[in-house]
């Protein structure tokens, strides 16, 4: 049986942090590319510079504040209103 709170905690996930090229505007060197996924099938592109673990530890870092504000976020409720019986 899984856990629905510990399965909404991963929510999002890291997919992959690799050495890339500059954007467009980016000045210097060492930039990686990251990938992460929301719930398996939606993804998140970015690019961050600086060294391999800094980075990982950047984009862990992130992945768990988006964890974190998806527990926090207020749910949909649907609700059923019924009439009152009067006897």
């Amino acid at each position: 049986m899984t856990d629905k709170s510990s399965a909404m905690a991963q929510a999002y996930e890291i997919v992959s942090i690799q050495r890339a090229e500059p954007p467009p505007d980016g000045k210097g060197s060492h930039w990686y590319r990251y990938v992460i996924a929301f719930e398996g099938s939606n993804t998140m592109h970015g690019c961050r510079q600086g060294g391999l673990k800094a980075v990982t530890r950047a984009v862990e870092e992130l992945v768990a504040q988006l964890n974190e504000r998806q527990l926090s976020k207020p749910r949909r409720v649907h609700l059923v209103l019924m009439k009152k019986i009067h006897k």
